[in-house]
């Protein structure tokens, strides 16, 4: 089925003189359209939250089509058509004033998620409403990652919240994701601060020099932790320092996959696309499956390590019919801090995956492996 999801495209479709049988329209305000729906061969034709007058309606549901009425008294759409952007999530926020960002629509949202029940909505409205917003977020990612043929390749960094600004672990993590996206790998992490938040800065500085890197990081080092004030305004000050050219796009792009579950930490805003979830559990599971090109472990606590065995479940099943590199980043860490690697290699003997596993301290080694690998799986072009 076609989807229709900006009116652009509406009109597009209307200008080629396309019918709209078994045409998914979605989100869009189609009242100034009624005309040429009531005329049009509707059967079949999904209408998800579009605002229809009464004939449009009347003709739709005559014709056959189904209609999925929009909610109203929501701070979030339900059948956004997209994914959301730095810019959407923090209209409003004044770098100067920190305080503003509880009037970001983001901080609205997880006001409006935390007063109505959390993880367990009051309502079955609220349920629904939650749940449809997550399907078109997971819609809208998965047509990012097939535009173009569905070339990106993807992989995925997993690491701590609390690892701060400033510290070692947070550079290696943002030059390895900075080298990483030079390769030509499309960067995707948990969407939040720490490590998440280091491998979006590594993209964003991907067509920048090691002097410019060293300034940004810097600046963000002035608020260590998602808890200090500045932490939001340092980054604004870094993206409006070193912004994004014209010559960056898309080769800088990368992909956050946030959730309100965890709304007390905001997003970060180097992320330039955003898969912002209210189920961590469908987010969790999505953010695996996608980083097919591979995913590396930055030290991290039992988020991370929760996402570790997800990951070794996917490959010890084969179950994305993928079967990909786990590249744990710190031998002391994964070792003895957090002695997961040793129990995972134990798991790992005999099934396929065990070659694809490594510990290592070398960022270079990293790369090596995730290039070899995808030459492996795509061929040397």
């Amino acid at each position: 089925m076609i989807e229709i999801e900006t009116i652009d495209a509406f009109e597009r479709h209307l200008r080629a003189g396309a019918h709209l049988s078994n045409v998914v329209i979605q989100g869009l305000d189609l009242r100034r359209y009624t005309r040429e729906l009531s005329s049009a061969e509707l059967a079949g034709t999904v209408f998800l939250g579009c605002e229809l007058e009464k004939e449009a309606l009347s003709t739709a549901l005559a014709h056959g089509a189904m209609v999925f009425p929009p909610f109203s008294g929501l701070p979030y759409h339900p059948y956004r058509g997209g994914l959301y952007t730095p810019e959407e999530l923090y209209a409003g926020f004044d770098p100067a004033r920190p305080e503003t960002y509880v009037d970001t629509p983001d901080a609205r949202i997880y006001a409006h998620w935390a007063t109505h029940g959390r993880g367990n909505p009051p309502t079955l409205l609220e349920t629904l409403s939650q749940r449809l917003h997550d399907h078109a977020v997971t819609d809208a990612m998965e047509d990012l990652l097939q535009a173009e043929g569905g070339k990106r390749k993807v992989v995925a960094i997993m690491g701590g919240h609390s690892m701060k600004r400033g510290q070692p672990d947070y550079r290696a993590v943002a030059t390895l994701a900075r080298e990483l996206t030079r390769q030509g790998f499309f960067m995707v992490s948990g969407g939040g601060p720490g490590a998440m938040e280091a491998t979006h800065v590594g993209a964003w500085f991907a067509r920048r020099t090691e002097a410019e890197l060293d300034a940004g990081l810097a600046i963000l080092a002035k608020a260590p932790s998602y808890t200090d004030r500045e932490w939001l305004a340092r980054a604004f000050e870094v993206r409006g320092a070193f912004p994004l050219r014209d010559e960056d796009k898309p080769y800088c792009d990368s992909l956050g996959i946030p959730t309100w579950h965890y709304g007390h930490e905001p997003p970060n805003p180097f992320a330039t696309h955003i898969a912002k979830y209210f189920a961590n559990s469908v987010r969790e599971d999505g953010l695996l499956t996608i980083a097919k090109g591979g995913i590396v472990y930055a030290p991290g606590s039992a988020g991370t390590i929760q996402e570790i065995f997800q990951d070794a479940c996917q490959n010890h099943y084969n179950s994305v019919g993928v079967i990909s590199p786990m590249i744990f980043l710190g031998t002391e860490f994964w070792t003895r801090t957090r002695p997961v690697y040793p129990l995972l290699a134990q798991l790992a003997q005999g099934q396929e995956y065990a070659r694809h596993l490594m510990l290592t301290d070398s960022q270079e080694e990293v790369v090596q492996a995730l290039v070899a690998y995808d030459r492996a799986r795509h061929g040397a072009g």
